[in-house]
């Protein structure tokens, strides 16, 4: 009875801090993008988890429920992804993938006792799903961890890192194996309701202590505007030269020795070059620059270079992925990604456009010559006949 009452206790707890997130999401974040609907999506679906799965629920009141939980899983991949990669942008097929998964659930809960053969083979396959998101997400949360320049982005990535390892744990792993908490002498009830307050208050910190907003300054690539690029927290005369003095070390690195263009090259790589601690060159980019990620960084001054070598008429025949080497990119797929991202082309597109414009001009400009070469001719043999009359 002690354990059923914690367990409710917990429970309750969970549903009110999860409840909580969706108001205050909903209430006083803005905008509402695809991160914070995520979000409120995540808290909504996991309130509703630790009520229908309490003690004393009936199950059968709550089968119409559980297959849209159950596609939990999907929810908090999409949710990692749009968190932790910039350019990540969600796609119809992610929706047909949660509703894939909520339709299996449903296929799983009304042929549980006609056919329990291809039901239990229903749950395994979206244990291994849920398994295989799960670790997707730590995956892609580690990946991009180094190249991060948003200091509380960083610290949320171990939140996340816990968070995929209770849902494989707790969700995924007892479905799979005949390991679960009640075999060692456990509630099982009692561990779930142990793991939603622990995702609950990983999530809530998550949402109350965000990552600072950064505005973007436009990013420039030459040292005239290197004076104006000063970080954002800096304040007072000395920590503001000092700022300023960093920064022009920075732009001269790229925009004349062109470091960018070393292949695989780190922020690590180039705090040591600056003679820098690792952190304060994030700090100077993300702040004083307004990048969020160190290869956007770089795919800036990459990119400049392309498009100068691309709208080159004397580079015409330049192959694109030569183009793309000689600037720093290692091959030409993210090169074409990047670059569309950034210009909206592709660089075949911008290159037509550019050395048609360029064609364009040198007509025009050739043209205009021709103009004032025949007027200058003829106000010569004007000259000239009104020199001979007199």
């Amino acid at each position: 009875m002690e354990a059923t009452a914690l367990d409710l206790g917990l429970r309750g707890a969970v549903a009110g801090l999860f409840l909580m997130m969706v108001v205050v999401t909903l209430g006083r974040v803005r905008p509402l993008d695809t991160i914070k609907w995520l979000s409120v999506a995540m808290a909504a679906s996991g309130a509703l988890y630790a009520i229908v799965t309490a003690p004393f629920v009936p199950k059968a009141a709550v089968w119409w429920i559980m297959p849209v939980l159950g596609a939990n899983p999907v929810l908090v991949w999409l949710w990692a992804r749009a968190s932790f990669d910039d350019d990540f942008v969600v796609r119809r097929w992610h929706g047909a993938l949660w509703l894939a998964v909520v339709a299996v659930w449903f296929s799983v809960i009304f042929t549980w006792t006609t056919w329990p053969i291809f039901a239990k083979a229903g749950v395994r396959s979206m244990s291994m799903l849920a398994i295989i998101l799960s670790l997707s997400a730590a995956v892609q949360t580690v990946r991009t961890w180094k190249t991060d320049l948003v200091p509380g982005r960083r610290r949320l990535r171990l939140a996340v890192l816990i968070l995929a390892l209770l849902i494989v744990v707790l969700l995924s792993v007892p479905d799979l194996t005949s390991i679960s908490a009640r075999s060692v002498g456990i509630s099982a009830s009692l561990v779930t309701s142990a793991g939603l307050l622990a995702i609950a208050a990983l999530a809530g910190w998550a949402l109350f202590h965000p990552p600072p907003a950064v505005p973007v300054m436009a990013a420039t690539t030459t040292s005239e505007t290197a004076d104006r690029m000063l970080p954002i927290k800096a304040a007072g005369g000395r920590r503001d030269a000092t700022a300023s003095l960093l920064l022009r070390r920075l732009d001269i690195l790229m925009t004349v020795e062109r470091i960018y263009r070393q292949e695989g090259l780190t922020i690590g790589a180039l705090a040591a070059k600056l003679d820098l601690p690792e952190y304060r060159l994030r700090q100077a980019i993300n702040e004083g620059l307004g990048y969020r990620n160190f290869n956007a960084f770089l795919n800036r001054y990459r990119i400049d270079e392309a498009k100068a070598a691309l709208s080159d008429p004397d580079q015409r025949d330049v192959a694109v992925l030569t183009i793309a080497m000689d600037a720093g990119f290692q091959s030409i797929g993210p090169f074409n990604r990047a670059f569309k991202a950034e210009v909206g082309l592709t660089p075949t597109e911008f290159r037509r456009d550019a050395l048609a414009r360029s064609a364009a001009m040198a007509l025009e400009k050739m043209a205009s010559e021709k103009m004032a070469s025949e007027k200058m001719a003829l106000e010569n043999d004007e000259n000239f006949r009104i020199g001979q009359s007199r």
